[in-house]
């Protein structure tokens, strides 16, 4: 039975090593796809029973895995929706049966109708901003990652923020206030602020102060677009607010009335938060001047953070986050299931699917402009290659000799 068993054990060493040419020639193919996991070739001896006095050779079986959890190295693009994770995690992906995936491959492109598709076919799934979900929602609020919105409508004002301080040695005024809305009003300090009515237009206000007082001042707003020719007073329109501001002669602060509301002419109404101004002994200087709304505007581009947001950039430069990419992973990573387009499921050896947000709880960060290269080492597979071929040859060989000592016995028969 040895001899048997000989011929045996090299076909399966045949075999084994044809498996392991397999594995490299697949690794060799993918050595530049983006996202690919180096499969490698494992041994295990087949041990059967034999005496003191003979040996049944058992043979050998492979078996295939892969290096699921190395990562490769990231390169630079030039594309916002070339995705690679620095760190631990993949990203979730779905196909058209509605089944989910994990994968690294962040080669990310919107197909005709705006979702991201890398390229092999699987769309990138996330959580849009106006869902309301996010990882704690796990798999169940998840849906594909859609870069086509229908661009930045307009948005009439309805808050702002306008933050100055007041030079306390200004002399009082004397003459007519501005409020009074004559030609030669007198004030102190000037300063504009832009907001927005419900079409979008931008409605510039003129915003003046004037020292009325020991600590007392003078707050008025008009439509900057009704000012006299050349500006200034007198406006065609009345004051759309005056207000007085008093301050505190110990610290300078806003003491009473902290906001001011006004009118925006063929907008919404608007309250200004006037509370950061000041009185304090150094020139007039305004910090902040701010309102929320915006104009219409066309999508230029798309923007994606570390943390996942990912926001439409529109041509007048505002930001809208409109879904957050999550990451994912399993408890064992290299026992998932391998599968066509560098994808990979989840199984009982791997454990369920576990999401989280990048760059918490053991998540690494998204990369955008950059993508995860292929962990296979040329190299390497190139060295084992030599070692599958010598391999395959000294059991062919020692096949050869087992068919030449069967013929040996058989022709003693003859």
């Amino acid at each position: 039975m040895s001899l048997f068993s000989a011929l045996t054990a090299s076909v399966s060493g045949m075999a084994a090593q044809a498996n392991k040419l397999s594995t490299v020639s697949d690794n060799i193919a993918n050595s530049d796809t983006t996202g690919y996991k180096q499969a490698m070739t494992e041994f295990e001896n087949l041990i059967s029973q034999a005496g003191t006095s003979s040996y049944n050779a058992s043979g050998v079986a492979t078996v295939v895995r892969y290096n699921i959890s190395e990562h490769g190295n990231l390169k630079s693009t030039t594309s916002s929706t070339d995705l690679a994770i620095q760190g631990n995690g993949f990203f979730l992906v779905g196909d058209a049966n509605g089944s989910v995936f994990l994968t690294r491959a962040g080669n990310f492109k919107p197909d005709a109708t705006g979702n991201l598709v890398n390229a092999a076919g699987f769309t990138l799934l996330g959580y849009s901003a106006s869902s309301g979900n996010s990882s704690s929602a796990g798999l169940s609020g998840l849906e594909p990652v859609n870069i086509f919105g229908d661009g930045l409508k307009a948005v009439p004002s309805t808050t702002g923020k306008l933050t100055a301080n007041l030079n306390s040695n200004a002399d009082i005024v004397t003459g007519s206030l501005p409020s009074a809305n004559v030609a030669g009003s007198v004030y102190t300090s000037k300063t504009s602020l832009v907001t927005y009515d419900n079409l979008g237009n931008a409605v510039k206000l003129d915003v003046y102060y004037s020292k009325t007082g020991t600590n007392t001042w003078e707050a008025s707003i008009y439509n900057a677009a009704d000012a006299a020719p050349g500006g200034g007073f007198p406006y065609s329109g009345a004051a759309l607010a005056t207000q007085t501001l008093n301050f505190s002669a110990s610290d300078g602060s806003l003491t009473g009335q902290s906001s001011i509301s006004l009118s925006v002419p063929g907008g919404a109404n608007v309250a200004i938060d006037l509370s950061g101004t000041t009185q304090l002994a150094s020139a007039f200087e305004v910090s902040a001047a701010t309102t929320n709304g915006n104009a219409p505007s066309a999508v230029q581009s798309v923007s994606i953070s570390p943390d996942g947001t990912l926001s439409e950039v529109f041509v007048n430069g505002t930001q809208k986050a409109i879904f957050t990419i999550p990451l994912a992973t399993v408890a064992s990573v290299d026992n998932m299931t391998s599968l066509a387009g560098d994808v990979f499921s989840d199984n009982s050896l791997s454990g369920p699917i576990l999401v989280g947000d990048p760059g918490l709880g053991g998540f690494g960060s998204i990369q955008s402009e950059k993508l995860e290269s292929s962990t296979v080492d040329l190299a390497s597979q190139l060295t084992d290659m030599i070692v599958a071929q010598r391999s395959y040859e000294s059991n062919s060989k020692v096949f050869q000799t087992g068919s030449e000592l069967l013929s040996t016995l058989n022709n003693m028969l003859k």
